[in-house]
């Protein structure tokens, strides 16, 4: 709700924020003697009917021309497959990164190294698939704390997981898990990045088999995947990479310990029922099903002591992955399960690494668990078990305490001044309460206490904080992922924007507001990380020319000067070597005949930021990005008579038009 208020009454209020620099302050002369038009910020501001409250947000989140974001938000792209990254606390969309999706602006998927990429993430039979469903960004970590060097985005549908290099924010490696069908647990890292952790959601039978669903608790499984991250090539490295094999139970969204957890990984779960649906056939649907039971499962696994079984045995091998199997993860105390609210969507480790926080959608609790207290009920072990033999922990075991908080809580972040801030899907609100032991900062409120609830525009999923999920948090801003925006924004048909609300997490003591709302118009956003913007290091232009961007290295195929433009006739295959440079390519006349391979090799010979060049061959779906000093190679085969014209797609300068040629095709 907006502030009531008079104008005389705040115009000390608005007077404070113009002498303290968050806004110029009035000056005489500046309306017209008319006064039709005012153009003075008080004037403008009653104009409007802006209250001082609407007046702060906006010097909180105004950009000048010219000046930086001091954050970065790096967001999932949904079903659009990709990534965007949104500066904080402008909120403005800086670029959209393509990673499971070919993306025309980028080149990516229409030739070039790129579609090399892309087309990794096909199925194994070779079936291509053009989208994905990004749901979990994670940056990659150094002692628990964001290095702005990497990140990781998983596929939900068709479990893939993709590597993207922040010196240049371009995907570099897609994979295709060979065992799992669909995930949702993401792409969270350990600590200092050794493996990247994609968690399971759906059970399947294992490796893509058929099994009738009547055979569900003996043939589906779900896995937990380890990809081991290689930092020096930048790349996971999937000959040490391994799977978790654990029941058939709806996992969901995970978390690596830090700190005082470290070496341990906790998923939630739920459908511990092991419901199967089936309304065509009278049987009870999955949303009925799956949320009979009062609890469902915390997974807790120890990775190190995983890592080190998959690599000395006992394990399989499915489809070229080593799988540690059920029993062998019980045998070798790798999994234990202690209870949790019924339907939980988010598990978080606090800044410390002492305590997790597990909401449950259909609790208005959330439950901290103690890491300390889980450690000595894992080393007491238990006799209760799981149908699968999984040792469950007593709740009273590993609980450290609850806070209700209100109705359906999800996600939870943390800041430096000892608060978490808890996403209600339901409420649609924050609620932001306080932490206690080390994680309890600089607060003044009682420890594990509710503080306040925030009205956010509507049915908040996610939310992020400044590095809000790592041991070294910040403070500031927190943003609220709202899946509905239904009055928020002008009406664009019925298919509505997602709406970003970045809201001012305020100093120990105040209170929090909502401070921009940000439509997201592409597919629907789920998850975010919020890094500083001074930990990314990315390359103004490529460090060389002839770089290749997949590869790190200078191709050997790099054309250098213009000099070494020519073509290369070998039988049926034509190879091209063309610098690019404003305002021409060389040679601009290529001709072949119809049937020939064409090998088409380009580098970007500018060294001056900015400087960017397009190739397209009309008629032949081929489309490159060629940033300042870049290679690309394209291959395809000229398979269509007549003459097509190429040109450069970015306006690169005065006689952009004329930087073109014709490809020329002689019909057999």
């Amino acid at each position: 709700m907006r502030t009531s208020w008079k104008w005389p009454a705040a115009v000390a209020t608005l007077t404070g924020l113009f002498f303290t620099g968050a806004c110029a302050p009035a000056r005489q002369g500046d309306i017209p003697a008319n006064g039709a038009i005012p153009t003075d910020v008080m004037g403008v501001a009653r104009e409007r009917g802006l209250t001082p409250d609407d007046l702060y947000a906006a010097a909180k989140t105004f950009m000048p021309s010219g000046k930086h974001d001091d954050y970065v938000l790096f967001a999932s792209g949904g079903h659009s497959g990709q990534v965007h990254v949104i500066g904080v606390p402008s909120m403005r969309l800086l670029k959209t990164i393509a990673v499971f999706t070919p993306e025309p602006w980028q080149g990516y998927g229409y030739g070039g190294g790129p579609s090399e990429v892309l087309k990794k993430g096909n199925m194994p039979s070779g079936k291509e698939l053009t989208w994905g469903d990004t749901h979990h960004p994670n940056l990659s970590e150094t002692k628990g704390s964001y290095d702005g060097r990497f990140l990781f985005i998983n596929d939900k549908a068709n479990a893939r997981l993709a590597v993207i290099d922040l010196r240049d924010f371009e995907t570099k490696q897609i994979i295709k898990n060979p065992n799992a069908i669909s995930d949702h647990g993401g792409s969270f890292v350990t600590p200092n990045t050794e493996y990247v952790v994609e968690g399971p959601q759906y059970a399947t039978p294992i490796g893509w088999e058929y099994s009738d669903i009547k055979n569900y608790k003996e043939k589906y499984r779900a896995l937990l995947t380890f990809w081991k991250f290689d930092p020096l090539a930048g790349r996971v490295d999937v000959s040490q990479s391994f799977q978790m094999e654990l029941p058939p139970y709806f996992q969901d969204l995970a978390d690596a310990g830090k700190g005082a957890s470290e070496g341990l990984v906790f998923v939630n779960s739920f459908n511990t029922e092991m419901a199967t649906g089936g309304v065509e056939n009278g049987e009870p649907p999955f949303e009925a099903g799956a949320s009979k039971n009062d609890v469902d499962f915390m997974h807790i696994i120890d990775w190190r002591k995983a890592a080190a079984v998959a690599q000395h045995g006992p394990t399989r091998t499915v489809n070229g992955m080593r799988v540690i199997g059920l029993d062998t993860a019980v045998k070798e105390k790798l999994l234990f399960f202690t209870p949790e609210p019924k339907s939980p969507h988010g598990v978080d480790v606090t800044p410390s690494g002492e305590n997790i926080v597990v909401a449950g959608k259909l609790d208005p609790h959330v439950t901290i668990f103690s890491t300390a207290k889980i450690r000595a009920a894992m080393a007491k072990g238990s006799q209760e078990k799981d149908p699968f033999g999984v040792p469950i922990l007593k709740l009273d075991d590993t609980k450290e305490t609850q806070v209700e908080l209100g109705l359906g809580p999800l996600h939870t972040v943390f800041d430096d001044q000892g608060y978490a801030y808890t996403s209600m899907f339901l409420d649609s609100a924050v609620a932001r309460w306080t932490l206690g032991g080390a994680d309890k900062g600089k607060h003044p409120e009682p420890d594990w206490t509710l503080v306040q609830k925030l009205p956010v525009h509507y049915n908040i999923g996610h939310i992020a904080a400044v590095e809000g999920d790592t041991a070294t948090p910040g403070h500031g801003y927190v943003v609220a992922m709202n899946k509905w925006s239904t009055d928020r924004f002008l009406n664009v048909g019925p298919l509505l924007p997602q709406n970003f609300q970045l809201v001012d997490s305020a100093r120990p003591g105040e209170s929090m507001k909502v401070l921009y709302d940000s439509p997201i118009g592409v597919a629907e956003p789920h998850y975010a990380q919020l890094i500083r913007a001074d930990r990314l290091k990315p390359y103004e232009v490529y460090p060389f020319v002839g770089y290749n961007p997949e590869t790190g290295k200078k191709d050997p195929n790099a054309v250098l000067s213009p000099k070494d433009a020519r073509i290369v006739r070998k039988g049926k295959v034509v190879e091209i070597f063309t610098p690019v440079i404003r305002s021409h390519f060389s040679p601009e006349h290529v001709t072949v005949n119809e049937g020939d391979t064409v090998i088409w090799h380009l580098t970007n010979i500018e060294r001056t930021r900015d400087a960017i060049h397009g190739f397209c061959i009309g008629g032949y779906n081929v489309n490159l990005s060629l940033e300042p000093g870049e290679h690309q190679t394209v291959t395809f085969q000229a398979d269509q008579p007549g003459v097509f014209p190429f040109y450069c797609t970015e306006f690169c300068s005065a006689l952009h038009l004329e930087m073109m040629g014709y490809f020329m095709v002689k019909p057999r």
